[in-house]
């Protein structure tokens, strides 16, 4: 296997890719990752964003999209691409996530990124009420810390005291619909997720993803259900799911799959921090657990590629 162009290998946490696996490898040829997270950031990253196309090229994906939780990462997809980027076969996308840093729930900053061929807005994360709460909690969770000075985020809840969507969030997904562009409920919390989700399928949003239920976000399998047969997709994130130390990444998801169907279900990486593997180990491994407990390799090439896909191009 070629190496990526930075020479990312360690061997430690990415052995594996090195053992040959054509029956997986055939299997995520046309993949599509919605959610990576190289460098440039002010969190440690072990890749760029030619890094993490050139490693989703090693195996044939088709697409990746490259997220930050600081600033929009389009203008430098859009820097890159004569620069190398575009040469190697992998289309990649940007997006925007309203935390503090690109001034909150703002649709001026939402409209700039996806006329500029952005394509996923992810509603807050870092800046999210679940998200500062959960690591009020959990010091220790392992979740990336800025390697340079910034103020402390306030909260951002995209819910009113009467109990629905703000302005601001409404105004957002208007340009969301208008685009036909990813809303993606980042880290908000389930109860705004419930309020997001209808608000959305009624403003004309028609690709709706809910990312890790089971990490801050906090919904049960049924909920997802919910969600999903309103309209969302949920994506399952092999950062937390395939780590081999954690026990099966199949049974992991079980619930959910049977909740939400193949077909609202998908894989995403939610890789590219130092000290985690490259995104296509995490991906080659989730398709060989996969295989090796009698999943359909029509449904395993749907939820790594055909559902995702679908969502990115319009």
């Amino acid at each position: 296997m070629t190496q990526t162009a930075s020479g990312l290998w360690d061997e430690t946490l990415d052995a594996d890719r090195f053992v040959p696996d054509p029956e997986a490898d055939g299997l995520l040829v046309g993949g599509v990752d919605l959610h990576t997270h190289p460098g440039p950031s002010p969190f440690p990253r072990r890749m760029s964003i030619l890094d993490a196309a050139t490693d989703a090229a090693t195996v044939g994906f088709r697409a990746i999209v490259c997220k930050s939780h600081h600033h929009s990462m389009q203008t430098d997809i859009l820097a890159l691409e004569p620069a190398g980027l575009a040469e190697t076969g992998v289309q990649v996308f940007g997006g925007i996530a309203l935390n503090r840093t690109v001034g909150g729930l703002n649709p001026y900053a939402v409209e700039l990124a996806l006329r500029m061929g952005g394509r996923v807005v992810w509603f807050p994360t870092i800046s999210s009420t679940a998200h500062l709460e959960f690591h009020r909690h959990h010091n220790h969770s392992g979740f990336p810390v800025s390697g340079i000075p910034l103020r402390d985020n306030e909260p951002i809840s995209v819910v009113g005291d009467d109990g629905r969507l703000v302005p601001e969030a409404q105004d957002i997904l208007s340009v969301i619909a208008g685009e036909s562009a990813i809303l993606n409920c980042g880290h908000l919390p389930a109860d705004e997720i419930d309020v997001l989700v209808p608000a959305a399928v009624a403003a004309g949003v028609e690709r709706i993803v809910v990312s890790h239920p089971d990490f801050i976000v906090g919904a049960a399998p049924e909920r997802v259900g919910e969600w999903c047969r309103r309209g969302a997709a949920v994506e399952h994130c092999l950062a937390m799911v395939a780590r081999p130390a954690d026990g099966s990444p199949v049974e992991k998801i079980a619930g959910f799959l049977r909740e939400a169907g193949v077909g609202h279900t998908l894989f995403s990486s939610d890789l590219g921090q130092k000290n985690n593997p490259l995104p296509v180990t995490a991906y080659r491994r989730m398709v060989r657990s996969l295989l090796d407990a009698g999943t359909a390799t029509d449904d395993i090439r749907a939820m790594v590629g055909g559902n995702a896909a679908q969502l990115l191009f319009p």
